[in-house]
């Protein structure tokens, strides 16, 4: 393996408008996977599906995302990334105008798994923020990008659900595509070239995901401790619309949407969570923020059934994966330079998968015990999450890494 030197590139290249930049190309782009989830009640009405088959629409979604993850974010480390970042946002356009042509389930699906596939651009440019950033502002600087991921998350759904219902489900995903496109000319114009950090072929590089799995325990324990939280996160989300339902008030969809506008203010804390990341960088962060979202779930727990009850939960809930997640990665980052792109694909697909589990648990919790059981297994997952903690490898501090 050859590696290029300096592992880390210069960093006046990073301005604080650069970073915000990012951040916002990250929530706009991560929002793809999740405008079909409010919007599967008119496509199904459209191509005249419904149930399990509909629901391979968002699975598929999901899937998509997993192999770009595993098979395309590794290229970061030995492609020229921004070359990479504007190729994807081409890419996830068209294929965005395929969804919003679909004529057929079967269109729909393949037409879903391959924005799916394409839509890996957060992962690319959060390693490349945290190449770019000095170490002493790394945390602060992942912590703003992947503010911007998660408010994209919250709030995908509430944008689906008002274009949906107001210019129909195809007008959202024209939109979508023409949004990528403008990302993709601001990026080419605005990203500093960042030239490959490890040149080794592509069989090669995908050898070396093993490697990095084996030899780095820091990395195991951290991604652990994402899927967990991202689990518990999950539990909650893929049942809180069948719950307000529930509810003697019978609330919509639409009001369950509500709630990832709510969860922008623990969205919104991720900064301050990076730089205390920074000035710290030990595992005190991961067991406060893991603390936070189990609290989140015993206070929801007997409150849920007002909604201001809930709100706070989701406040909470949001904050404390966020908090998580940005002190994983702040780790994760520090660990070696010349592999962040592949560090970030086993930490994300391992993220995912745990958030894919979650889904199915709280599904799974519902069915059999309602909302005492989705409760109980968000907590457990969290409770699971600080025994990793406990038992897991020191490992280094950020700062050490970099000396």
């Amino acid at each position: 393996m050859t590696t290029h030197s300096p592992p880390d590139a210069p960093h006046t290249a990073l301005s604080t408008g650069l970073v915000w930049l990012m951040a916002a190309a990250s929530g706009a782009t991560v929002a793809n996977l999740y405008y079909n989830q409010p919007l599967l009640g008119d496509i199904g009405a459209a191509l005249g599906a419904s149930g399990s088959a509909l629901g391979l629409v968002p699975m598929l979604t999901q899937v998509g995302y997993a192999v770009g993850m595993l098979f395309i974010v590794p290229l970061g480390d030995s492609l020229e990334r921004r070359r990479v970042i504007v190729t994807m946002n081409l890419l996830v356009a068209l294929a965005l105008v395929g969804v919003a042509l679909a004529p057929t389930l079967h269109w729909m699906v393949a037409a879903s798994f391959v924005v799916g596939v394409t839509t890996i651009i957060p992962q690319l440019l959060v390693p490349f923020a945290a190449h770019l950033a000095p170490a002493a502002q790394r945390g602060r600087v992942v912590g703003t990008v992947m503010s911007g991921v998660l408010i994209g998350i919250l709030l995908s759904r509430t944008a689906a659900g008002f274009v949906g219902t107001h210019l129909g489900w195809r007008a959202m995903f024209w939109m979508a595509a023409g949004l990528m496109l403008v990302s993709a000319g601001v990026l080419r114009f605005t990203l500093p070239s960042q030239p490959p950090v490890a040149s080794m072929p592509y069989p090669q590089l995908l050898r070396s995901l093993i490697h990095l799995a084996r030899t780095e325990p820091v990395l195991r324990l951290h991604a652990v401790l994402g899927a967990l939280s991202f689990g518990a996160f999950s539990v909650f989300w893929s049942t809180l619309a069948l719950y307000l339902q529930s509810l003697p008030q019978k609330y919509d969809a639409q009001v369950a949407g509500l709630f990832g506008v709510v969860g922008v203010a623990g969205a919104a804390v991720a900064p301050v969570v990076g730089r205390y990341a920074d000035q710290r960088g030990d595992r005190r962060i991961n067991a406060g923020a893991i603390v936070v979202l189990l609290l989140s779930f015993v206070v929801m727990w007997p409150l849920g059934r007002w909604l201001w009850g809930m709100a706070l939960g989701v406040v909470l809930l949001d904050l404390g994966v966020q908090a998580n997640q940005i002190s994983n990665q702040t780790r994760v980052y520090s660990l070696r330079p010349e592999a962040r792109s592949r560090l970030n694909t086993l930490y994300m697909v391992t993220y995912f998968a745990g958030g894919a589990a979650g889904s199915w648990l709280g599904t799974f919790a519902w069915t059999h015990w309602g909302w005492t059981g989705v409760c109980t297994s968000g907590a457990a997952l969290c409770v699971v999450a600080l025994l990793a903690l406990k038992r897991g490898p020191r490992g280094r501090a950020p700062e050490a890494a970099e000396t």
